[in-house]
This record gives structure tokens, sequence and C-alpha cells, in this order.
């Protein structure tokens, strides 16, 4: 079984963090590979209880400019 998540990565200070937009899972690596490697580990552990797989609307990303 394979479950789709939308995954988003930011840079904050030398480590590059990635978060799973449905569910809030997170993890980190010195690289944006390592971080992808090491949050498919997270949510593998996070889904291994099937209770816990659901179903999410499709997740839309974009960017906003706010005036400040």
């Amino acid at each position: 079984m394979s479950v789709k998540v939308t995954v988003i990565i930011q840079k904050e200070d030398d480590w590059y963090v990635a978060r799973c937009a449905e569910n809030n899972i997170a993890s980190q690596g010195k690289s944006v590979e390592e971080a992808i490697t090491n949050l498919t580990e997270a949510l593998q552990l996070y889904f291994e209880d099937d209770a816990n797989i659901t179903e999410h609307p499709q997740t839309l990303v974009t960017t906003l400019e706010v005036s400040i």
C-alpha cells in the first residue's frame, strides 16, 4: 500500500526540515535528500498502525505576498 502526502521543506540554520502537511509529521537532515529519507521513515512508523490511515482531500500549496 502507498499513501501520497504533501511535503514542505524549509532550511532552518544548517538543517533542512521536512514536514508532512496532512498530519504534521516532521523530520530533518543536513541535506534535502536526508530530510526526505528521515521523513519517509517517520511516516512509515506513523502509518504502521492501519487505524491512522485516512483519505485526505487534495492539498493545494501556493505562495502569498503580503504588504508589511
